[in-house]
Formats: structure tokens, C-alpha cells, sequence
């Protein structure tokens, strides 16, 4: 669904709202801050994580949310923190 038009603004509710709603969460792509990765940060497809209240998982990895640096859904960004 290309027209899907995030209501929040922060990362964990947009990620929540594409669970809630039913989207395919295969179609989301989260960049996230990982120091020490190429170019310092890695993409996660939001099929391969588990949300929770300030983390969110990736395996066996509890990432904070305020790691996260975009969010694309359907490949068009719906979340972006600028890069400090």
C-alpha cells in the first residue's frame, strides 16, 4: 500500500500503526544506527523484528528506538531523523 500516510510521528508509533493496520511488515525497511557496521548504520526488514516499549528486537539484539535513522515503507521513507 503505497499510500500509507503514518499518523505519528516518532518511530515506534509508525512501526505499531503498520502492525496494527495489517500491512506487510516484509515491506518495511528500518535503518538504524549500528556503530562499528559499514557507514555506521544497517537496514532491518520489519518482518524480522519484535516490537516493544523502548526497544525493539532483532534476534537476540535489544535496539532502542532512538537508534533509528529511517523508516521506509513500500520503499518510500515515512520516518527520517536527521543525521547529527
Amino acid at each position: 500500500m503505497a499510500d500509507f500516510e503514518p499518523e505519528g510521528r516518532h518511530p515506534r508509533h509508525i512501526l505499531n500503526e503498520i502492525k496494527w493496520r495489517g500491512l506487510d511488515m516484509e515491506k518495511c525497511e528500518i535503518d538504524v544506527l549500528h556503530r562499528g557496521a559499514p557507514g555506521d548504520r544497517i537496514t532491518i526488514r520489519g518482518s524480522e523484528i519484535s516490537l516493544g516499549r523502548s526497544f525493539f528486537s532483532f534476534g537476540e539484539t535489544m535496539i532502542p528506538y532512538h537508534r533509528i535513522l529511517r523508516v521506509r515503507y513500500d520503499g518510500r521513507t515515512v520516518f527520517s531523523r536527521e543525521e547529527r
